[in-house]
């Protein structure tokens, strides 16, 4: 919370007095309200200044958020996401509205050129994909408005839901270990994290492609709360290289820069297996397969990116076949996984509970995204240290399910707490509880909606 700013309690939630909301259902008003200035005809943009195309898994979080209080909204919200899915079942990080102008945001359709790769759809897209929390985000949507009209809506998403699986399962797993690789750091979801400090030190970034383009974001943001420049003429040429490839993944192994498993984005594969048997049983399929794969996805992230010696799951870089060592809020989120074994829930629970993060039942500050105590800890940069309330939720699912009610009570007191202190911001300071990044964030509102609701 704000430096010098006691907290008090509304409702039996700790916030700070930092002139947010006085209220919970001030809270609740300032959600709807930010959603529905973000609403785009047929999506939510997740900000109007740095974000103001469709994104991907904001999209899923969005639409959770949605379900309490616009549900048509919310299936409107992911039916017209995969509208834009191409052929081969990837669903798209970034789905461009062609009634903004060029250069509104960078990298644009320019830099994609996604309609010269096979299979794609009539309209602008990236190449990229992002955590498959999809399948989740329509089970819950459903679940918060179970209505005719939501299962039909699930109804149709189900088969689409299953391609993007397919995708991943069949495309994406380039080790042959059951688990899906990632091929660019945008792809994780948590850009700069300093899980891919490793693995992108090896890719080049020459001066004369640093100043081959000019960057949006820092127009609207502080360059200190940002990527560094060098690590975006990074992304940039990652970009290019699967660009170039035609966005094919056969070949990966042979020469692309970024191959890395992210725990994360595993987690998030085989948790959408889990609510695609749910989906299963809805809608009168047989959920058998689906819950066979989650098992599978569950053993192979625990075989593959499980550090015993660390306690915590690590990203596997590929290219050297090494666990990367730092330690980042990536490692908790395979809580998210309801058969992950005693052992390692365990385990990610002494690792949430430590100095790193600080996870306990009356919370003091925010859980970060990386290791406190790290050398490299950055508390205004990006994913680099601040909190962010997606993490959170996705940790709070996790420590529900495995029996830790009271430390998820904790982290839901100060989420919600940030929000009332600093607004609905895209992320947060992790000591002090100030805003950072855009002032108005989509999935910040939705999922506030989502803990206020509970």
């Amino acid at each position: 919370m704000t430096a010098g700013a006691g907290p008090t309690r509304l409702g039996g939630t700790a916030v700070a007095r930092t002139g947010g909301p006085a209220d919970l259902a001030g809270l609740r008003r300032l959600a709807v309200d930010t959603l529905d200035a973000n609403w785009e005809h047929d999506h939510t943009v997740p900000s109007r200044t740095l974000y103001p195309h469709q994104w991907s898994w904001d999209s899923a979080f969005i639409a959770i958020g949605l379900a309490h209080v616009r549900p048509d909204r919310a299936w409107r919200e992911l039916t017209s996401l995969f509208r834009a899915q191409w052929a081969d079942g990837r669903v798209p990080h970034i789905v461009f509205n062609p009634a903004l102008r060029v250069g509104a945001y960078f990298p644009g359709p320019e830099m994609w050129r996604s309609a010269n790769a096979q299979g794609t759809p009539d309209v602008d897209t990236s190449g990229l994909v992002q955590p498959p929390v999809h399948a989740l985000a329509a089970l819950l949507a459903y679940r918060r408005a179970p209505d005719p009209a939501g299962l039909a809506a699930l109804r149709q998403l189900y088969p689409a839901l299953v391609a993007q699986q397919r995708y991943l399962a069949d495309r994406r797993d380039v080790a042959g270990d059951g688990l899906v690789c990632i091929v660019h750091p945008w792809e994780s979801g948590l850009d700069n994290s300093p899980a891919w400090d490793e693995p992108m030190a090896a890719v080049g970034a020459e001066a004369a492609v640093m100043r081959a383009y000019r960057r949006h974001d820092t127009a609207h943001a502080d360059a200190a709360h940002r990527p560094t420049d060098l690590d975006y003429a990074r992304y940039l040429a990652v970009v290019a290289a699967y660009r170039d490839h035609g966005y094919d993944d056969r070949g990966l192994a042979e020469g692309h820069p970024f191959l890395v498993e992210c725990p994360l984005f595993n987690a998030a594969f085989g948790a959408a297996e889990d609510a695609l048997a749910e989906i299963a049983v809805l809608i009168g399929h047989d959920p058998g397969p689906h819950r066979a794969r989650a098992a599978q996805i569950t053993e192979a992230l625990v075989r593959r990116l499980y550090d015993p010696d660390a306690g915590t799951f690590q990203p596997r870089d590929l290219r050297t076949d090494r666990l990367v060592s730092a330690r980042t809020v990536l490692g908790l989120t395979p809580l998210m996984l309801p058969d992950l074994p005693a052992r390692q829930a365990d385990a990610l629970v002494v690792e949430a509970r430590s100095a790193r993060f600080g996870l306990a039942r009356h919370m003091e500050r925010p859980l970060p995204t990386h290791d406190r105590t790290a050398p490299d800890f950055e508390p205004l940069r990006y994913w680099r240290g601040p909190s962010w309330l997606n993490t959170g939720w996705l940790i709070r699912r996790g420590l529900l399910a495995h029996g830790h009610p009271e430390l998820a009570a904790g982290l839901r007191r100060s989420m919600i707490g940030l929000v009332a202190g600093a607004g609905c911001h895209e992320y947060f300071h992790p000591d002090t509880g100030v805003g950072l990044g855009s002032p108005a964030f989509s999935w910040t509102a939705a999922l506030l909606l989502d803990l206020l609701a509970e």
